[in-house]
C-alpha cells in the first residue's frame, strides 16, 4: 500500500486518508474516491489529497478484519459487519466469556497492522454485548501478513467463545439460631434468589434447620434426594474452619470438603464441598449482601457448566480484589417491556439523573414542579417508558423519598447516590453501573427537559449501530447539540472515570468518527429548566 499526497486528477480509486468538508458536502476518511468525487474536489479548488493506494497483494481493511474475526470466533459468538477496518465480536447468549490469551497474544505480535482486543477471560456477558473487536490499523494489509495471522488461529481451536448459562436447579438451606431474626433470613433468601435469577437459575426449594451438625446433615440428605444441580447453605454463623458446624454436618451426611477459602475479596470464606456428584457451596457472610462478591464468580461458572474444583479456586486471585465502593450498585431486576411493544434491534437502557439539589431554583425542587398536569420527573420517565428503551434507571439523591413517591407504580429501577452533592458525575457513575448487561448502550437523560418526548428518544435509538460506527447518538437542532445522548456500552468504563459536576461530553470530541447526529425541527432537545426565569418563560409558552 502506498500512502502519500495524491493529485486529485489521479485520485480515483484511492482511499481518502482524512475527512474533507465543503459547502454542503463531506467526504469521510476511508471513503474510496470516485470520479464524481474528483469533480467535487476540483470545483472546490482542492488540488491534492492524502490518500492510500492499494497495491497488488494488498487486502482491504474490511476484508482483513472480517477474516481475522471469523478465524477467532467460536460457539456463542457472531460478527458485526466490517466497517472502517473494524469487526466486532458479539455474544449470542447470556453466559461466560472464554478467551485463549496465548492465541490472542500471538496474533497481536505478528504485525502492528492487525490487532484484536477482548474482554477478560471468564467475564459475565449478555446477549448482544461486544466481547472483542478486530481492528486493522492501516487501510490495507499485505496478504502475507494476513496469512501469518490466520496461521495463529488455525487448527479449529477457536480463541473466543461464550459458554451459555444453562438452567441450574438449586436447593437453598438456611441454618438458624435463636438470635438470628426471621427478617434477616428472609432478606438473605431474596438476595440469593435474585443473584441466581440473573443467571437463569431457579431455587426449587428453600428449607431452614437449626445450626446444629445433625440437623444440617439431615437437611443435606433431604436436599440430595431431590437431585438438584447445586446445594447452597447460608449459615446462621459464618464458617471459619473446615471442622466448623456446617462443614461437619456435610461430612456427617456423607459428603466431603473440597476447598475452604477463596482468593477473592469479598468472598474469602466460601467453602466448596460435594455430596456424590452434587456440588455444595457454604456461602460467606458477604453473600447476605447483593453487592458483587466472589460467590458470583463461582455461580457464573457453575451456571455455564464450567468446572469449579479445588484446582480452579486458587487461580482466582489475580483480579480477585473486588473494590467495594458506596457507588457500587445493587443488582436489580431488569425492567422489561410491556407485551406488544416493538423491540429495537439493540437493547438500550436509560439513565435518568434526578439527584441534584436545584440550587438555582431556591427552595423549589424543579423535578417536582408540574408539567401538563403531572410533576416534571414523572413526565420525563413516562416518555422514556413509552419509547423503545428496555429499562429505565433513575438515580436519586436530594429529596430521594419525594422523587421515588412521584414515580410510584412505574416499572423502573432506583439507584440512590449518597454522594450527589459532589457533582453530576457521581450520579452518572451510579446509573451506568445499574444498566442491565443485556443493554448495548444507554441514554443519559436529564430529568428537567419537559419537551423531550418518546419520538425524540426513538429517533436516536433507530440510528444507533455500533457495528457501523454509530456509537454516540447526539440530538441536534439547527447545528446546536442537546440532550439526551445515547452512548454505546464500550464507553461506560471511560465515563465512570469522570469527576466533579461534569458529564462525559468531552468524549464526543475525542471520538468524532463514532458520533452520529439526529436533526430535530423543534427546540425540545435544547430546553432544560434550571431557574425561576426559565420556568416562567416555559409557563407562558404553555399557556399561549
Amino acid at each position: 500500500m502506498i500512502f502519500s499526497k495524491v493529485s486529485v486528477d489521479d485520485a480515483e480509486g484511492a482511499v481518502l486518508a482524512h475527512t474533507i468538508r465543503g459547502d454542503g458536502w463531506t467526504l469521510k476518511k476511508g471513503h474510496p474516491v470516485t470520479a464524481e468525487d474528483c469533480g467535487v474536489l476540483s470545483e472546490a479548488k482542492i488540488k491534492t489529497i492524502y490518500a492510500a493506494l492499494l497495491e497488488e497483494g494488498d487486502v482491504g481493511e474490511d476484508s482483513a478484519a472480517l477474516s481475522v474475526a471469523s478465524g477467532v470466533s467460536g460457539i456463542g459468538v457472531s460478527l458485526s459487519a466490517a466497517h472502517t477496518g473494524r469487526c466486532n465480536l458479539i455474544s449470542d447468549v447470556d453466559g461466560v466469556f472464554r478467551v485463549n490469551a496465548d492465541t490472542i497474544n500471538r496474533l497481536n505480535a505478528v504485525d502492528e497492522s492487525i490487532t484484536i482486543a477482548t474482554l477478560p477471560d471468564y467475564s459475565n456477558v449478555g446477549v448482544g454485548q461486544t466481547v472483542g473487536t478486530v481492528k486493522i490499523i492501516p487501510f490495507a494489509v499485505e496478504e502475507r501478513v494476513l496469512s501469518a495471522v490466520m496461521q495463529c488461529v488455525g487448527g479449529g481451536a477457536f480463541a473466543v467463545s461464550v459458554k451459555a448459562f444453562q438452567l441450574l436447579s438449586v436447593v437453598l438451606i438456611n441454618t438458624t439460631l435463636p438470635a438470628l431474626k426471621d427478617s434477616v433470613v428472609a432478606k438473605t433468601t431474596a438476595v440469593t434468589e435474585r443473584r441466581l435469577q440473573r443467571l437463569g437459575a431457579v431455587v426449587d426449594k428453600v428449607i431452614s434447620c437449626a445450626h446444629k451438625e445433625s440437623d444440617i446433615a439431615d437437611s443435606v440428605c433431604w436436599a440430595t434426594d431431590i437431585n438438584p444441580d447445586l446445594i447452597m447453605i447460608v449459615g446462621a454463623s459464618v464458617t471459619v474452619d473446615r471442622r466448623d458446624v456446617v462443614p461437619s454436618g456435610i461430612v456427617k451426611a456423607g459428603g466431603e470438603i473440597e476447598y475452604f477459602g477463596m482468593p477473592v475479596d469479598p468472598g474469602n470464606l466460601m467453602l466448596l464441598a460435594k455430596h456424590g456428584k452434587t456440588p455444595i457451596l457454604i456461602l460467606p457472610g458477604c453473600a447476605r449482601s447483593p453487592k458483587p462478591n466472589g460467590i458470583d464468580w463461582v455461580l457464573e461458572r457453575l451456571a455455564a457448566r464450567l468446572p469449579v474444583t479445588k484446582s480452579v479456586i486458587p487461580s482466582l486471585g489475580v483480579g480477585g480484589l473486588l473494590v467495594d465502593s458506596p457507588m457500587r450498585p445493587m443488582p436489580r431486576d431488569a425492567a422489561v417491556r410491556e407485551s406488544g411493544d416493538e423491540k429495537s434491534h439493540h437493547d438500550i437502557g436509560a439513565v435518568v439523573l434526578a439527584a441534584g439539589q436545584s440550587r438555582r431554583m431556591g427552595v423549589v425542587n424543579k423535578l417536582l414542579e408540574p408539567v401538563n398536569g403531572i410533576v416534571l420527573i414523572r413526565h420525563t420517565v413516562e416518555q422514556l417508558l413509552a419509547s423503545k428503551v428496555c429499562s429505565v434507571v433513575v438515580v436519586t439523591g436530594y429529596e430521594c423519598d419525594k422523587i421515588e413517591s412521584a414515580l410510584s407504580g412505574l416499572n423502573i429501577t432506583f439507584v440512590h447516590n449518597p454522594e450527589f452533592d459532589e457533582g453530576l458525575s457521581t450520579s452518572l457513575v451510579s446509573g451506568l453501573y445499574a444498566v442491565p448487561n443485556i443493554c448495548a448502550g444507554a441514554l443519559v437523560c436529564l430529568g428537567d427537559m419537559p419537551g423531550v418526548l418518546s419520538d425524540h428518544i426513538d429517533a436516536l435509538i433507530d440510528r444507533f449501530d455500533p457495528g457501523a460506527d454509530r456509537s454516540i447518538g447526539v440530538p441536534v437542532h439547527m447545528g446546536k447539540r442537546g440532550n439526551p445522548i445515547l452512548w454505546a456500552r464500550r464507553f461506560f468504563d471511560t465515563m465512570v472515570d469522570v469527576s466533579g459536576d461534569v458529564g462525559a461530553r468531552h468524549l464526543i470530541g475525542a471520538n468524532a468518527d463514532l458520533v452520529y447526529e439526529v436533526e430535530f425541527d423543534d427546540t425540545a432537545i435544547l430546553t432544560d429548566l434550571d431557574t425561576p426565569e426559565e420556568w416562567k418563560r416555559f409557563r407562558e409558552s404553555e399557556s399561549s
